[in-house]
């Protein structure tokens, strides 16, 4: 088995353990992801059907990673395992099981968009202003009860004792699922809970499912909710063999209703489990090892698991206190340009934060230093001639959905108002006027025709008839030089296209659509890689990146660790100190850890103490280096 040739022990007892529930618990920088694939290739050499191997993870990058590492290693043009987000999983059954459940072949997915536009309008049916009740907090509250396995009608039910603000909740609520009913969509939520209600409900379609996967793994376990673990367990056959991999220190999606007992309780779900502990750290130094031991240590709800390195000790971990955040950000600046000065490629540095609202004073010093850097948060599905493009090719697809109808129809304009919209989506057509006849037949032409297209087409092939002949690029080569720059992220929209090349029409196409409504920020930071810069991103969204150089910032009580929300404050400290662990664990080389004695929040001054995560580190495996660059005369003593 040279496949096993350098692994250490636990490693390779991971590995060959192919049978019945198996937890891994995995430190930071420990090769999970190698122990993950090696596992599913031992599966496949010891003669499992690799179509009958399952793989989750949580994000689009991560599936692609090891979909490709797999594909390197099985080296033929065969069946791979099948390897998917959690909502990537939920789409395939639905897709391939979900006609009991009325849920069409080819269905849409809203995003965070579509689903706060459509509750917006839902609030303004009811005569409440969205100022006064924020879509953001409906969806929030109708995504929550969904991962906790409530229905619309048992949330209104409850909800009728309750305040104003969740009576309203409800009211909303069921319009909104009415308007994905009548858009033939689902929303992330339902990607997870339409699935579970599947199996749950209908013992053929669950022992299809069952019969189909034989050999389960689950990667980031600890970021599970209830109702994904429960999804997981009503996928195991009688044989029960999960593999489930995390980490319970990395822990830090409560507020995505995460519950670490997934992980902690593992035993307990599946009494005949064997847990496996991996505590090689093959990705630090010594000193960034053992500051982090020291850091998790202090919390309590966790299982006892301690990194060991062979790596050297390395640089000492420096401490850097500035006067203010716009000198923390420059004194950040100049450093990360010492660094690419002495050799370390800017990709592989990265600034990290606890909260959106630092990264302004950054941008303006690394703007100001003149280095490139890429900051995660406009994702590249969230521009808007990208969702142009995307509102065409669903209506391509789905020529009832309305809200892609709207926007088409004014993308780019052709004359056609809301009025005449109106008659459009009413079914008014004897009600057109001459001059409207003629443009919504141009433009229901276009449509047919497109929809004609998807049958058979390549879905790149098809993106880039939907950008010709929609004329939105005939549209943005006659702009401005930032027009000519929405064209290129149009074409790139095509180039994304080209990796569902192998499966032709609406099949490709729909699962093109799906992804591209799940993408995440990491898939967001692969499609920038090539642009060479500096990263600047908030510590959850580095989550399972590396980097051979780290500065966290804004280590002040009260911004990291952030003040404690409403829920249980002691949960929350705890969360806060592993979202600490998860940043400084980043860094493999050199970890900067910074703060502002003084730190301007909606225009008023604050002296800030620092964090006390400060304190939990070891005095001899750092160096406290004070204000590189005074200016006295602006300082406040303290």
């Amino acid at each position: 088995m040279q496949y096993l040739e350098g692994l250490n022990d636990r490693q390779i007892e991971a590995v060959l353990a192919t049978e019945g529930p198996i937890s891994v618990l995995a430190g930071a920088g420990s090769g999970k992801t190698r122990v993950l694939t090696t596992r599913i290739y031992h599966l496949i050499r010891q003669g499992v059907a690799p179509e009958s191997i399952l793989a989750v993870t949580f994000t689009n990058k991560a599936a692609r990673e090891m979909k490709e590492r797999l594909a390197t290693r099985l080296e033929a043009n065969g069946p791979l395992p099948f390897v998917a987000t959690f909502h990537g999983l939920g789409r395939e059954i639905l897709q391939q099981y979900g006609q009991p459940l009325g849920i069409p072949r080819f269905f849409t997915i809203f995003d965070r968009d579509d689903s706060e536009r459509v509750i917006k309008e839902g609030l303004k049916a009811l005569d409440v202003d969205p100022k006064e009740i924020a879509p953001r907090f409906v969806l929030s509250r109708i995504s929550k009860s969904k991962s906790e396995g409530i229905s619309q009608q048992e949330f209104s039910q409850k909800s009728s004792r309750e305040s104003f603000r969740n009576r309203i909740a409800a009211d909303v609520w069921k319009r909104y699922e009415e308007a994905l009913k009548k858009e033939k969509a689902l929303d992330f939520d339902d990607l997870i809970v339409l699935p579970v209600k599947l199996l749950q409900t209908n013992a053929d379609v669950r022992r299809i499912v069952q019969n189909r996967f034989s050999h389960i793994h689950v990667d980031e376990y600890q970021d599970t909710n209830a109702l994904q673990a429960r999804f997981i367990d009503l996928l195991l056959s009688p044989t029960q063999n999960v593999f489930v991999v995390g980490d319970i220190d990395q822990c830090v999606y409560s507020w995505r209703n995460a519950t670490i007992e997934n992980l902690l309780e593992f035993e307990k779900t599946y009494p005949n489990a064997k847990t496996i502990i991996l505590e090689h750290n093959y990705r630090s130094t010594k000193n960034i090892v053992d500051a982090a031991n020291q850091v998790i240590s202090l919390n309590r709800n966790r299982k006892e698991k301690r990194s060991i390195t062979d790596n050297a000790a390395g640089e000492r971990i420096v401490i850097h206190p500035e006067d203010s955040a716009e000198r923390e950000a420059r004194y950040v600046a100049r450093e990360a340009r010492n660094s690419i000065r002495a050799g370390t490629a800017p990709q592989e540095i990265a600034v990290l934060f606890r909260t959106n609202f630092q990264s302004r004073a950054l941008e303006e010093a690394f703007l100001a230093e003149g280095i490139p850097y890429k900051l995660l948060g406009t994702r590249f599905f969230d521009r808007k001639e990208v969702k142009d493009v995307l509102a065409w090719v669903r209506l391509a697809l789905e020529p009832s959905r309305e809200s892609d109808r709207a926007r088409a129809v004014q993308t780019p304009p052709r004359g056609i108002g809301k009025v005449t919209l109106g008659k459009i989506i009413a079914g008014k057509q004897e009600a057109f006027k001459p001059s409207e006849k003629a443009k919504v037949a141009t433009f229901e032409a276009i449509i047919n025709s497109l929809s004609q297209a998807s049958e058979g087409e390549l879905p790149s092939v098809f993106v880039r008839m939907v950008i010709e002949k929609s004329g939105i690029q005939a549209l943005l080569e006659k702009g401005s030089e930032d027009d000519q720059e929405r064209l290129e992220n149009i074409k790139e929209l095509a180039t994304l296209a080209s990796r569902y090349d192998s499966l032709p029409g609406k099949e490709g196409i729909s699962l093109f659509l799906t992804d591209a409504a799940l993408a995440s920020d990491q898939d967001e930071l692969d499609r920038k890689q090539n642009s060479g810069g500096v990263t600047l991103m908030t510590v959850h969204a580095a989550k399972g990146l590396e980097f051979d150089t780290v500065f966290v910032t804004g280590l002040e009580e009260g911004l990291f660790p952030h003040e404690a929300r409403e829920s249980d404050e002691k949960r929350d400290e705890e969360e806060e100190r592993r979202l600490f662990y998860v940043a400084i664990t980043r860094a493999k080389r050199r970890l900067y850890l910074t703060f502002a004695r003084i730190r301007r929040i909606y225009g008023s001054d604050f002296i800030s103490e620092p964090s006390q995560f400060l304190r939990d580190i070891d005095p001899s495996l750092t160096d406290y280096q004070e204000n590189s660059e005074r200016e006295y005369e602006d300082i406040i003593e303290l």
